[in-house]
C-alpha cells in the first residue's frame, strides 16, 4: 500500500495554515501545521515530512533560519511561501536551498501542481531525503 505524502506547513498566519490544510487534505495529503520555526524544528525530527511549505517572515526563527537548519540535515523538498516580492528574497531563498518560491496570494491549482512536481521528484530519489537529527545543543 502506498503511503500518503505528509506535508508540513509553517506559517505564522492562521488563515494560511487553515487554507492550506483545507486545500491539501482533500487531495490526499497528510498535513502538519505549525505557526513558528521553533516548533517546526521539533516536528521535522518527530514526523519527517515528505515536503515542507515554509513562510519567510515569522517571529523568532524566520523561514531562512529554518531552511538553513533543514538543508544541513536533509534534502526534503522545501517550497518557500511569502508575501515578500523583492528579487533579493527570491535569490536568497533559492541560494539557501529552497526548491521553489511562491508568492502570496497564490493560485491554488498552480500551487498544487508545484507540490505534486516536488513530491514526484523526491519519490524518484528517496535516498535524497535524510532523517533529521537534533544535536544535544539544539534540543
Amino acid at each position: 500500500m502506498k503511503k500518503h505524502p505528509c506535508i508540513m506547513v509553517v506559517d505564522d498566519e492562521q488563515t494560511i495554515l487553515r487554507l492550506l490544510t483545507r486545500t491539501l487534505e482533500p487531495e490526499g495529503y497528510g498535513v502538519i501545521a505549525t505557526d513558528n520555526g521553533i516548533s517546526a524544528l521539533v516536528l521535522l525530527q518527530q514526523r519527517k515530512p515528505d515536503l515542507v511549505i515554509l513562510d519567510i517572515m515569522m517571529p523568532g526563527l524566520d523561514g531562512f533560519q529554518v531552511l538553513d537548519f533543514i538543508r544541513k540535515r536533509s534534502n526534503v523538498p522545501v517550497i518557500m511561501l511569502t508575501a515578500r516580492e523583492e528579487v533579493t528574497t527570491l535569490r536568497d531563498a533559492l541560494s539557501l536551498g529552497a526548491d521553489d518560491y511562491v508568492r502570496k496570494p497564490f493560485r491554488t491549482q498552480e500551487f498544487l501542481a508545484r507540490i505534486r512536481a516536488k513530491l514526484r521528484r523526491a519519490e524518484k530519489n528517496p535516498a535524497a531525503t535524510t532523517t533529521f537529527r537534533l544535536t544535544r545543543e539544539e534540543q
